[in-house]
């Protein structure tokens, strides 16, 4: 079988085109011209082409003999962007792009679309126990959620037309060696002894460890079951912030103080700082319900979330300087 990979020097498609090897998969993958090389030297046994994110870009060059599209590369947060020029941007470069590769993958003869969307299709936060299903309440807001959600809704409207099986897939927050973001903060913080007020969050969190992601998606490539599914996917356990704390704490040897301040004060401080969007993250829920995924894969994630943490932390504490 022959998979395309886009987004493959990305933190999800590095471990895609890694795992498709792994199971001796062939593996043409796509790559910025600025990284192009260095693949090339790295990893001689794919077959590396150039790609850009934009609604004319032709693919076929990269479509010969394939199998099965895996859609990872995507135009992601951009935090100081102007609002104006926002939803163009994300538009242009997760959905009017995307449909033009599904457009150009169906005439080459690929058999299967696999796109990997967000949870924030479903929204930023969900209720405390009430978690996301496939099912979307309304139209997300957020830029980069709604220029997802716009892919989904083409590619399921393409499917229908032209017969290409589609696989969606929306993971939560992926995390895993090499993290950044919000994740790699938070080990900075623990490993550092800094004692954080963050002992008594009592909020619920899905997450996805990387390698549970990767497993899921190759999984997709050839499970009769998965065709035209909207699938949602995470460790099949969900954390509060405390939680998490705790297990970044002890996979870290970590002598940090996690002191119970209650979540009331946190938004009383929040307010008067204007940092409401930042308490949320930190303190809000997010939940996700896996098992339609679990039940029409009969799938279950291969590691656990103790051992996703675990060996997430290791890593940064074998390759970052901690000062």
């Amino acid at each position: 079988m022959k998979i395309l990979v886009t987004g493959a020097t990305g933190f999800v498609g590095q471990k895609v085109v890694e795992k498709a090897l792994e199971k001796e998969m062939e593996v043409s993958a796509i790559a910025r011209n600025s990284k192009l090389v260095t693949q090339q030297k790295s990893l001689p046994q794919v077959e590396w082409h150039h790609g850009e994110l934009t609604p004319d870009f032709d693919w076929s060059a990269c479509l010969d003999g394939v199998d099965c599209v895996i859609h990872c590369a995507a135009r992601v947060h951009q935090m100081k962007e102007d609002a104006s020029v926002a939803q163009k941007n994300y538009d242009d470069g997760n959905f009017h792009s995307t449909l033009n590769l599904a457009h150009q993958a169906q005439q080459a003869g690929v058999k299967r679309f696999i796109f990997l969307s967000s949870i924030k299709v479903n929204g930023e936060s969900s209720e405390l126990n009430k978690p996301f299903t496939r099912t979307v309440e309304q139209e997300p807001e957020d830029p980069y959620g709604l220029s997802k959600y716009k892919a989904e809704q083409a590619l399921q409207t393409l499917s229908k037309a032209s017969g290409l099986d589609v696989v969606i897939i929306r993971p939560p927050l992926v995390y895993g060696p090499g993290v950044k973001a919000n994740f790699q903060a938070m080990m900075k913080w623990v490993c550092r002894g800094i004692p954080l007020p963050l002992g008594a969050i009592h909020n619920k969190r899905s997450m996805v460890y990387l390698d549970n992601l990767v497993d899921l998606i190759l999984t997709c490539t050839q499970h009769n079951e998965a065709i035209n599914e909207v699938l949602l996917v995470s460790d099949d356990h969900d954390i509060s912030t405390s939680e998490l704390l705790y297990q970044i704490k002890k996979a870290a040897n970590s002598s940090t103080w996690l002191i119970p301040v209650p979540m009331k004060s946190f938004t009383i401080a929040a307010k008067l700082l204007k940092k409401l969007q930042i308490v949320q993250r930190l303190c809000g829920s997010l939940q996700v319900d896996i098992s339609h995924t679990k039940k029409q894969l009969n799938w279950q994630p291969p590691i656990s979330w103790e051992q996703g943490i675990t060996e997430t932390v290791l890593f940064y504490l074998n390759n970052k300087n901690i000062h």
